[in-house]
C-alpha cells in the first residue's frame, strides 16, 4: 500500500513539473486554448452592450419606395409611414442606414436607444451600393467600433440588431452562411449571407460580430411569397464593413462617391467562341461602347482579356477594377478584335455617371 501511493505521489509530482515546463516552453499552448473559449461564449452579452446603443430606429414619412424584400421598405401600420435602422459610426454624429430606407421620404426621425429623438441632417447617398449617411447632432453620441469584413469566415458567429417590425431594437444571432454574394440587387454588391434572422425595419441596422464589432449593414432577406409580400426565411443579405467604410470616407469628403467610368457594357462571351480565339477562359465581349473606351478605339464586338495586366474573368470584377480607379487616371486594355487578332490600347476614364444619367 505504502508502495502505491509512492507511485502515485511520484506521478503527480512528475505530472506537475512537465505541465511547468508546457507552460514556461509553450506559453502560447495556454492563450490558444483562452482565446477558442472566447471566440463561442455561453451568452453575447457582452457584444450587445458594446453595439446596441449605437443602433437606432429611423421613421420616415412621404413616399417611401416598395421593393419587396428589402428589410425596410413595407410600410408600418400608419399609412404613409417608414420603418427602417441605421448605425451611429462615429461620435460626431454620423450615421449611416440603407438608401431604400429614407428613399423618397418626405421627413425622417432617429430615434436613439436611449428614447432621444431628432431629425437628421442628409449628408448624401449611393444608390448604386444601396447606402446613404445622415447626421444628427446630440451630445454623448454612443458609436460603434467598425471590424473588418475581409477576416470573416463561413461559420462565425454575427447578431443582427434593428428595428424589427417597428418593435424597436431587437437582436437575433445566426452564423455566416457565405461571403461575396452578388445578386443583382445593386450595381456594386459583396453580400454577406447569413441566417440571423433580419425582418421588416432591420434595413440599415447592424450586424456585428461576437466582439459587437460592426461587419455589415442589414439589408435585405429573400423567403417565400404571401400575399405579395416575402416572409423572412433565414436567408439575409448584409453589406460588408469595408464597402461601407470607403462610400462613407466618400460621401463625407464629396457628398458623393466618386468613381471611374470607361463607357463599356460587357457580357460573357460563349465558352466555345473563347476557345476558338485561343483563350483558356472567359472573355469578355462589349456590347455598349461610348465615352473614354470610344476614344481610346474600343469598338462593339471586341474581346477584353486584361485591365491594367489583371486578367477579366467577369464583367462584375471589370467594372470594379474601373469603379476603383480616379477620374483622369489611365488604364491599359488588352482586347482580341475578330478578324485583326490581339491589340492593346490606353484609355482615360472620367467620372461615372448618376445613377439617372446611366438609366436615362
Amino acid at each position: 500500500m505504502t508502495k502505491a501511493l509512492a507511485f502515485v505521489g511520484q506521478s503527480a509530482a512528475i505530472g506537475l513539473a512537465l505541465a511547468f515546463l508546457v507552460v514556461l516552453i509553450k506559453p502560447d499552448l495556454v492563450r490558444l486554448e483562452q482565446r477558442s473559449s472566447t471566440e463561442a461564449p455561453g451568452s453575447y452579452a457582452a457584444a450587445v452592450a458594446a453595439s446596441a446603443p449605437a443602433v437606432v430606429n429611423i421613421y420616415t414619412a412621404g413616399i417611401p419606395g416598395q421593393r419587396n424584400g428589402f428589410a425596410g421598405m413595407t410600410t408600418s401600420p400608419l399609412a404613409g409611414e417608414g420603418l427602417g435602422s441605421g448605425v451611429v459610426i462615429s461620435q460626431d454624429g454620423y450615421l449611416v442606414t440603407n438608401w431604400h430606407v429614407i428613399e423618397n421620404a418626405d421627413e425622417i426621425y432617429v430615434q436613439l436607444a436611449d428614447g432621444r429623438t431628432v431629425e437628421p441632417v442628409f449628408v448624401g447617398a449611393d444608390p448604386e451600393t444601396e447606402l446613404a449617411l445622415l447626421k444628427i447632432d446630440l451630445p454623448d453620441l454612443p458609436s460603434i467600433v467598425l471590424g473588418r469584413s475581409d477576416t470573416l469566415q463561413i461559420g462565425d458567429i454575427v447578431l443582427a440588431i434593428g428595428n424589427s417590425f417597428g418593435l424597436s431594437q431587437t437582436v437575433t444571432q445566426g452564423i455566416v452562411s457565405a461571403i461575396g454574394r452578388g445578386l443583382g440587387v445593386a450595381t456594386f454588391e459583396s453580400f454577406i449571407q447569413t441566417d440571423a434572422a433580419i425582418n421588416v425595419g432591420n434595413s440599415g441596422g447592424a450586424l456585428v460580430n461576437a466582439r459587437g464589432e460592426l461587419v455589415g449593414i442589414n439589408t435585405f432577406f429573400v423567403g417565400p411569397a404571401l400575399q405579395g409580400q416575402v416572409i423572412p426565411a433565414g436567408v439575409g443579405f448584409a453589406i460588408p464593413v469595408n464597402l461601407v467604410r470607403g462610400v462613407m470616407a466618400e460621401l463625407i469628403e464629396h457628398g458623393r462617391v466618386i468613381r471611374g467610368w470607361l463607357g463599356v457594357n460587357a457580357s460573357y462571351l460563349p465558352i466555345l467562341q473563347a476557345q476558338s480565339l485561343g483563350l483558356s477562359g472567359p472573355g469578355l465581349q462589349l456590347l455598349n461602347v461610348s465615352g473614354p473606351a470610344a476614344a481610346a478605339g474600343l469598338r462593339r464586338g471586341d474581346i477584353v482579356t486584361h485591365v491594367d495586366g489583371e486578367r477579366m474573368l467577369s464583367p462584375q470584377q471589370m467594372m470594379n477594377l474601373v469603379a476603383s480607379a480616379r477620374p483622369g487616371q489611365t488604364i491599359r486594355i488588352r482586347a482580341i478584335r475578330r478578324g485583326t487578332g490581339l491589340f492593346e490600347t490606353e484609355a482615360v476614364l472620367e467620372e461615372r455617371p448618376s445613377v439617372a444619367k446611366l438609366t436615362g
